[in-house]
């Protein structure tokens, strides 16, 4: 069974696919369902090709901008800890878990706001009364990392 494959032109930097500009040869689903819908990247057709380098430095603009505004938001939040309380047992084991929403959701009740999608759990879910690192992926080459105790309650 072969895939067919698409081209398209990034509007963005996408980790591990290409820089701005960058011409593609993806998976139709992975263009048809993620790339094209969520604004990343256009099918590469001639007029589109000429829409974007006539538009290239606006993009290009548009692209540092995010790129300094996860940068800020990056130092606003490296090396912070943050807490949650959460049910456990008497050996340190939670009733439940904590998962990324969870994560988001403590840091965004501190004022920093974050999506899950964001946060990168090293372990899946947290089981265990503890302290981690976790990881935030603020933009494609932007990555800070906090502290999370967890404590029981």
């Amino acid at each position: 069974m072969s895939k067919t494959k698409v081209e398209v032109i990034l509007l963005e930097n996408v980790r591990n696919l290409g820089n701005l500009g960058t011409k593609v040869a993806v998976n139709g689903g992975f263009a048809r369902n993620y790339l094209i819908p969520q604004k990343v990247a256009v099918p590469a057709t001639p007029e589109n090709v000429a829409d974007f380098e006539a538009r290239r430095a606006e993009l290009e603009r548009l692209a540092q901008e995010k790129l300094s505004a996860a940068q800020a938001r990056a130092d606003a939040l490296a090396g912070k800890e943050f807490t949650i309380a959460a049910n456990a047992g008497d050996e340190g084991k939670l009733f439940g878990s904590i998962g990324t929403r969870d994560v988001a959701e403590v840091i965004t009740d501190s004022g920093h706001d974050v999506s899950k999608s964001e946060v990168r759990m090293p372990y899946g879910t947290i089981r265990n009364v503890g302290e981690y690192d976790i990881a935030l992926q603020l933009h494609s080459e932007v990555t800070t990392d906090i502290k999370l105790n967890v404590v029981p309650e």
